[in-house]
């Protein structure tokens, strides 16, 4: 599914920025794995990198679902790139990032309606019943709760049956209860939709407690290297 070597990024000048490096990553259909690592250190930066919007400054390679999305980037083909982006990775922002003034249900057939796809369409419509979303449905994001807004954020992620799903800090602003409570709501939509996902998280206890392997990060100044944690 997933398949990354020697992936390096540089936010700002060499000696001067902060340099993030991912040795290795393999991930298969349903694979979940968990960044962590200290505030600032370049998380953020990785899932970045991993959904395309950053170009590496170092790529050994880079395949997804048969893809070698390496090449693309070292031929700039922006718009196989785009269409790649679109069609094959789905993002999980820490706000949510819903459209206020579309309620739930055409947020989350956006992803779908960007890609000329009909309907809600079938992993968005198992996201619904996993999410516990259908009372929802006819509401705007206004009058959602924290977690409902994230919540939905997932179903739209997952809406147009990416390979690959990125998810930033998604329970960074619930409470423990809910943020348990959609941590094993991503993993069980993972599991169901064969989804292949990297989760950000601060919350390492959160992460232990479920078993999630784990990119740490190994900080030094200047540079940040994300290996699994021994």
């Amino acid at each position: 599914m997933l398949e990354v070597s020697a992936l390096s990024v540089q936010r700002g000048t060499p000696g001067q920025g902060h340099r993030v490096h991912l040795p290795a990553l393999s991930l298969g259909a349903g694979d979940v794995v968990a960044v962590t690592g200290e505030s600032g250190c370049g998380k953020s930066t990785l899932l970045e990198a991993l959904g395309l919007l950053l170009a590496p400054s170092q790529l050994a390679s880079y395949r997804l679902g048969g893809v070698d999305v390496a090449a693309l980037l070292a031929s700039g083909a922006q718009a196989e790139l785009a269409q790649l982006r679109a069609q094959r990775l789905g993002f999980v922002l820490q706000n949510g990032g819903l459209l206020p003034f579309l309620n739930v249900a055409a947020n989350i057939r956006l992803p779908r309606r960007l890609l000329g796809q009909p309907g809600l369409g079938p992993a968005a419509e198992r996201a619904i019943d996993v999410l516990n979303l259908a009372p929802l449905l006819g509401k705007l994001p206004q009058a959602l709760s924290i977690g409902e807004r994230q919540r939905v954020a997932c179903a739209r992620a997952v809406a147009h049956q990416p390979q690959l799903l990125l998810a930033d800090e998604p329970t960074a602003a619930l409470d423990p209860h809910n943020a348990k409570r959609l941590f094993a709501l991503l993993l069980e939509l993972a599991c169901e939709l064969r989804l292949a996902i990297v989760l950000v998280s601060h919350d390492w206890a959160m992460v232990e407690a479920f078993g999630l392997p784990t990119l740490q990060a190994h900080s030094r100044p200047g540079e940040t290297d994300f290996a699994p944690l021994a």
